[in-house]
């Protein structure tokens, strides 16, 4: 009796052990998925900056510095040799540069009313929206995976398989801020 009891309870704790196990890697390939997603994204982002700025170039020639910072980010984006971590800096970089951007376009009425700019302005601006979306996705899956590693019994399975915690994606305290259109055409 008493080893039918010590069988029963070694197959639930490795049933459970299973289960655990299988969940953490269910996270941990939902990050992956979720990323993959922010980076598709991104990628049509750095696709669509080109065309934005050679557009924007033809009627903005003050505007030399904020497209060079645009250009120099993505350009470090993609070069494809930078951890996820430094990868979510420079996105993040890229898109409060884009919003002093996109804000300086707004000033400019003639500039708006060009078709190509408006369209590059309205992909552009979708493409923020998707982002950002899929950026709550990532950050969504990146707390339930850190969730999972921190908390018992799940932390001690994570340990063994020696998996870390993630960074989510987190708006500098910059970034929060409003823009200052006037500081803009200021610098």
């Amino acid at each position: 009796m008493l080893g039918i009891i010590l069988i029963s309870l070694i197959l639930i704790i490795f049933v459970m052990g299973i289960g655990i196990y299988n969940s953490l890697v269910l996270k941990k390939n939902q990050i992956d998925r979720s990323f993959s997603s922010v980076d598709v994204l991104l990628k049509k982002r750095c696709d669509l900056i080109p065309n934005l700025v050679a557009v924007v170039k033809q009627h903005m020639q003050f505007e030399q510095k904020t497209l060079a910072e645009i250009t120099r980010l993505r350009s470090q984006v993609l070069t494809g040799n930078i951890s996820q971590d430094r990868r979510l800096v420079l996105e993040n970089q890229i898109s409060r540069t884009m919003g002093n951007l996109l804000a300086t376009i707004e000033n400019y009425p003639e500039l708006q009313s060009d078709h190509h700019v408006s369209q590059l302005l309205a992909t552009l601006t979708e493409v923020e929206e998707q982002i950002s979306a899929a950026r709550r996705f990532f950050n969504t899956a990146v707390t339930e995976y850190n969730n999972a590693l921190e908390m018992f019994p799940s932390n001690i399975i994570a340990n063994m398989m020696g998996y870390r915690l993630r960074t989510v994606f987190v708006a500098t305290a910059q970034e929060r801020q409003n823009i200052d259109v006037d500081q803009i055409f200021n610098n």
